[in-house]
């Protein structure tokens, strides 16, 4: 099939990334901005054997899962990709992601429906990057960068931002920092941060007083963090509470600041040493920290452990920290990810000598396709 060929699909269901999957001459295309159900016009723009990419040409028959997007520059910004999808299908959609993921990556067929964790689908999202953007009087504003062209487009108006900074938008009080070409900003309760100005400070999570800076990752949905936070202590008080537990990829130490209330001790494992100075702030006495990478720690590390959690960045766990949790690693793992075939796929390397508990989503992002996940993970008694 040629590049520019017409057609017309019914749209059968969302991809990971959340382009529309139709199914054309034998072939899978994939489309933005479509929904479940729909009947579409497309034209094919790019194949790849027995697959290929479309773009959307016209909505023949609008699937009852389609909606209005509630913001002015969707479609064009590169944020959001999922406002024109009613809520309540997001959501059912997230669940079909994860399942694909974990069966066609993973070869795991969970039982029964994913438990799933709902927010605000509006004015949700704490931490924004924000890139400089040069006006008509020359001066540099917020702005977001667009879909297609990379470029940013300036912004006054944010629906899912949360409240503080969506009202330091539409007031035009949200400068940019004096020789920032981007830069990210914090807000939760009242506490407001901007990198390259204010950007240190502190936020209550869940009880707890944590220190944290706007240039270092700090999870963006603080109410489902919360959440997440509470399932995750629930699994950690399932495990060995004499023996210390681990934090791996520990950030600012959000996960320590509580397991330092069960466990004896908490080693922190985390490459950022600005993030590791914070993490040191936010945990008590009984923690050791470790600025090393993930697979460096695993090849020297000697330590018995009772409980670990593991938050990776999308790329997820690297081979030789893989190796280590199969040989020597704990009776309970609490895996925390933003990415489903990470996760299926890391789950398939730890069959070894794990089984699966529970997966769990929390829809940090909605309006988009990014999925974050809590699997607790076993250890087979035959391995231990």
């Amino acid at each position: 099939m040629e590049t520019g060929y017409s057609f017309s699909a019914r749209v059968e269901s969302l991809a990971a990334g959340g382009a529309g999957v139709l199914r054309v001459g034998g072939m899978v295309f994939f489309m933005d901005f479509c929904a479940p159900g729909d009947l579409v016009q497309g034209r094919v723009t790019e194949t790849r054997g027995r697959w290929g990419r479309a773009e959307l040409t016209g909505v023949l028959e609008a699937s009852p899962h389609r909606a209005a997007p509630v913001c002015a520059l969707y479609g064009r910004c590169g944020g959001c990709g999922l406002q024109h999808i009613a809520y309540e299908a997001q959501l059912e959609e997230k669940k079909n992601m994860l399942r694909d993921a974990l069966s066609r990556i993973g070869g795991l067929a969970p039982a029964g429906d994913f438990p799933l964790v709902r927010g605000a689908p509006l004015e949700y999202r704490n931490r924004m990057k924000f890139h400089a953007v040069v006006n008509r009087d020359a001066v540099p504003v917020p702005g977001l960068k667009e879909r297609r062209s990379g470029a940013a487009e300036a912004l006054e108006d944010c629906p899912v931002a949360d409240r503080g900074i969506r009202k330091a938008l539409r007031d035009k009080s949200l400068e940019v920092p004096a020789g920032k070409k981007q830069f990210t900003v914090y807000s939760r309760h009242d506490t407001f941060l901007v990198e390259g100005k204010n950007s240190r400070g502190a936020v209550l999570v869940a009880g707890k007083r944590l220190v944290l800076d706007a240039a270092c990752f700090f999870q963006s949905n603080g109410t489902l963090l919360e959440i997440l936070i509470q399932d995750l202590l629930e699994a950690a008080g399932k495990a060995d509470t004499k023996l210390p537990a681990a934090d791996v990829f520990a950030g600012v130490g959000t996960f320590s600041a509580f397991l330092g209330d069960m466990f004896a001790r908490v080693d922190l494992v985390e490459e950022n040493r600005e993030a590791l100075a914070l993490a040191a702030e936010n945990t008590g006495a009984g923690a050791r920290f470790f600025p090393l990478t993930d697979y460096v720690w695993a090849s020297r590390c000697r330590e018995n452990y009772g409980f670990m959690a593991l938050d990776p960045p999308r790329s997820g766990l690297s081979g030789t920290l893989s190796e280590f949790l199969c040989e020597r690693g704990p009776p309970l793992l609490a895996y925390v990810t933003c990415n489903p075939a990470t996760l299926a796929r890391d789950a398939k390397l730890l069959a070894k000598t794990y089984s699966p508990s529970s997966f769990k989503i929390y829809d940090f992002y909605p309006q988009t396709a990014h999925i974050e996940c809590l699997a607790i993970f076993t250890r087979r008694k035959e391995a231990a």
